[in-house]
């Protein structure tokens, strides 16, 4: 088969985007991985299927998989902005506020007057069966009156939260220096999550400025991650090390993620979205033959 696709990224997480809102699309694993695959095919972090709308309300649906294992995943915020940009860029839609619903989420996109795109991310969820994260017999240590939760065998204490997909932050001196890519991968595989993890080392700056890598589920490190961004910001507020508005440089670029639940001087509201601005940009169209 052939089919048409556009590359596109936001702020250095690549994305192979297909509008399936006039034909169903189903591609195998395989097709999927070959896709994904930077050397025998298009290559990209993620592959985002665009539908149409499954409920009244909604003006789209997407769907998101991994383009390195072809997977199905639950949540991408760099790729919901670059969802943005496609179908309104593509005259798919011209609103300029898009409700779409992904695989468990309901997100409110806002296209804004400088190209950059505002994402109404949810609440993040803390639970931790809910993330899932398994807390047995586990003692965490309270800060600010939220949990850091040991990983004993790894030596590193992470804050655990979803933002429709599991992320374990730890705060780091240095992200220049951080044990990403050797300890990425040991935190995505304990056995403490059953879902597997993104792994966030996030380096302090000031109150409102923060550096971030994530090592991302499926995927390895990536330029940037959207949600690990929010999880990484959401974390910082409860702990008290940031404010509620934080720029986050990220290889790629740079992020900013707002979020009221636990601001100082405010009633705490956890179940406040986070909000997330960041580009979108589109790098060129293509056809490959699956």
């Amino acid at each position: 088969m052939n089919l048409r696709f556009t590359k596109m990224h936001g702020a250095g997480n690549d994305f192979v985007v297909i509008d399936a809102t006039q034909t169903p699309l189903a591609l195998t694993t395989e097709q999927m991985r070959r896709l994904g695959d930077r050397r025998f095919g298009v290559g990209c972090d993620q592959i985002l299927v665009i539908e149409p709308g499954r409920e009244a309300g909604d003006d789209f649906a997407y769907r998101i998989f991994n383009g390195s294992t072809g997977e199905e995943v639950e949540h991408c915020g760099n790729g919901s902005r670059c969802f943005v940009r496609y179908v309104v860029d593509h005259g798919l839609t011209t609103k300029r506020s898009i409700r779409v619903r992904t695989v468990n989420s309901l997100l409110t996109l806002h296209l804004k007057d400088d190209g950059r795109v505002t994402v109404d991310m949810g609440a993040p969820i803390f639970e931790a069966a809910r993330v899932p994260f398994d807390a047995t017999a586990l003692q965490p240590r309270e800060v600010n009156g939220f949990e850091l939760w040991p990983l004993v065998d790894l030596g590193v204490e992470v804050a655990v939260v979803s933002m429709g997909n599991p992320h374990a932050v730890q705060r780091v001196e240095d992200v220049a220096t951080a044990p990403v890519l050797s300890q990425g991968p040991l935190i995505e595989h304990h056995p403490r999550f059953p879902r597997r993890v993104n792994a966030g080392f996030l380096q302090v700056l000031d109150r409102g400025h923060v550096k971030l890598r994530v090592f991302e589920r499926g995927a390895g490190e990536t330029l940037a991650c959207g949600t690990g961004a929010c999880a990484a910001v959401v974390a910082g507020i409860r702990l008290g090390w940031l404010d509620e508005r934080v720029d986050v440089q990220t290889h790629g670029g740079l992020l900013t993620i707002e979020w009221a639940g636990a601001s100082a001087g405010r009633p705490q509201n956890l179940s406040a979205p986070v909000l997330m601005t960041g580009p979108a940009v589109q790098v060129f169209e293509g056809e490959i033959t699956l």
